[in-house]
C-alpha cells in the first residue's frame, strides 16, 4: 500500500494486486491512534468486541473497501493478527487514491510475459516495472524461474551484501540482505542510480 502511495505521489500510474483478504484501518480513530485506542479498548473489553468498535469505525470512515477490490477477512484485524500474525493495515492515504481511480487494484496474477502482465480476471495490461512485494522470508525459488541472482536454498541472493542486489534483464532484489534497514536503503539507492543510468544512457531522462 505505501509503495504504491509514494509511486501515485511522484507521478507514476501504479497497480495494485490484492491477492487474499486485507484489513484496512484508518491510522487515526475518534482522535487517537488506531493502535493506542485498540490497547485502551482491550483494557476493557475482549478482543471479538473490540474488533467490532474498529470495523465499525472502518465502515464509516472509508466506507465499504470490497467494492474497491479489497475484501475484508472473516475473522476481525485484532483476533486474525494474534492468530495468524497477520498485521491490519493502517491507511496512510493510499485508500483516498484508490478511492479517485489514480491507484487500480486488480485481482491475483495469473502469468508474465515480458512487460505483459495476464490477470485471474481475463484482463492484461503491459507495465513498464513490477514490483514483489514478497514478504519477510523470501519464498522467490518457488515461483520465479531466473536461477542467477537468487539461491534455491534460501531464496537470499547468491552474491554477498553488498552485491546481491542486481540481476539480468532489468531484475532487482532490495531488502533481503539481512541487515535491516540500513541494507534496504543501501540496495535501493544503487538501484535507483542503475535505473538512472539506463534511462540517461537511452535519452529518455
Amino acid at each position: 500500500m505505501e509503495v504504491c502511495l509514494d509511486l501515485c505521489d511522484h507521478n507514476a500510474q501504479p497497480h495494485i494486486v490484492v491477492r487474499d483478504t486485507v484489513h484496512i484501518l484508518p491510522r487515526e480513530m475518534l482522535g487517537q491512534s488506531t493502535f493506542g485506542l485498540s490497547m485502551w479498548l482491550l483494557k476493557w473489553f475482549p478482543v471479538h468486541v473490540v474488533d467490532r468498535i474498529l470495523l465499525l469505525v472502518a465502515r464509516t470512515m472509508l466506507g465499504d473497501t470490497a467494492r474497491l477490490g479489497l475484501k475484508r477477512p472473516t475473522v476481525g484485524p485484532l483476533e486474525l493478527k494474534s492468530l495468524s500474525g497477520k498485521t491490519p493495515v493502517l491507511d496512510v492515504g493510499t485508500f483516498a487514491k484508490i478511492r479517485s481511480g489514480d491507484i487500480k487494484v486488480y485481482p491475483g496474477i495469473k502469468k508474465i510475459s515480458g512487460r505483459q502482465v495476464e490477470f485471474l480476471d481475463t484482463r492484461s495490461e503491459d507495465f513498464d516495472a513490477i514490483v514483489l512485494a514478497t514478504g519477510y522470508k523470501s519464498n522467490v525459488p518457488l515461483w520465479l524461474k531466473d536461477r542467477e541472482l537468487f539461491s534455491d536454498k534460501d531464496g537470499l541472493p547468491r552474491k554477498a551484501f553488498p552485491n546481491g542486489w542486481k540481476g539480468e534483464r532489468g531484475l532487482y532484489s532490495v531488502g533481503l540482505t539481512r541487515r535491516g534497514l540500513m541494507g534496504t536503503s543501501i540496495d535501493a539507492r544503487r538501484i535507483a542510480h542503475d535505473i538512472e543510468q539506463q534511462l540517461s544512457a537511452e535519452g529518455k531522462l
